[in-house]
């Protein structure tokens, strides 16, 4: 979280983090307790980089692209199905047969997810923004990931202004409730 660099870049290194993580819970076998660690890893991790996204990049995709608002809608549709899923997730056990089914769709609807930000969405950011603009993106979103929530919120705000006010307060009470439970570390 926090890598340098521009909005494309970041939210790119973004990605291949949570693939890694998705690969540590698929060499796993079902049922084993790392699997919910690696889990909650990754939901962390997802919630900050989808909470930066609806801050600041999907209302650049809004000012920047021709079509958009369509593209940053679908956008955050996509990361409401998601956080869906992770708040079901939250309450399952490694070894709850539901678990594999939640984690499966999860990792399912995030891969297409990522793919189309890349093929689709990133390039045509590149096209459209100046460096500059992609640089001042990249910086915005690494500080909102910093202030972001680490657990699922599915009736939280997701545009702004709404989102930026709150997610500050949430996150804080999150990380908070992370530290103390010791959420998403390896015993």
């Amino acid at each position: 979280m926090g890598h340098g660099g521009n909005v494309i870049d970041e939210l790119t290194t973004d990605h291949r983090e949570v693939e890694e993580i998705f690969g540590r819970i698929d060499a796993l076998p079902s049922g084993d307790k790392d699997r919910k660690v690696y889990a909650d890893q990754a939901t962390m991790e997802l919630v900050r980089h989808s909470v930066a996204e609806e801050e600041y990049l999907y209302p650049a995709v809004r000012e920047h692209l021709v079509n958009g608002n369509a593209m940053a809608d679908r956008e955050i549709e996509d990361h409401s199905r998601a956080e869906r899923i992770m708040k079901d997730l939250e309450s399952c056990a490694a070894d709850d047969p539901e678990f594999d089914r939640l984690i499966g769709m999860l990792m399912s609807e995030i891969r297409a997810h990522l793919a189309d930000e890349e093929q689709n969405l990133f390039p045509q950011l590149r096209v459209a923004c100046t460096a500059e603009t992609l640089d001042s993106l990249g910086e915005k979103v690494r500080m909102a990931k910093k202030m972001a929530p680490t657990r699922p919120h599915p009736s939280a705000p997701d545009t702004p202004p709404a989102n930026k006010l709150l997610a500050p307060g949430a996150g804080l009470v999150d990380r908070l409730r992370d530290a103390l439970s010791g959420r998403g570390k390896l015993d």
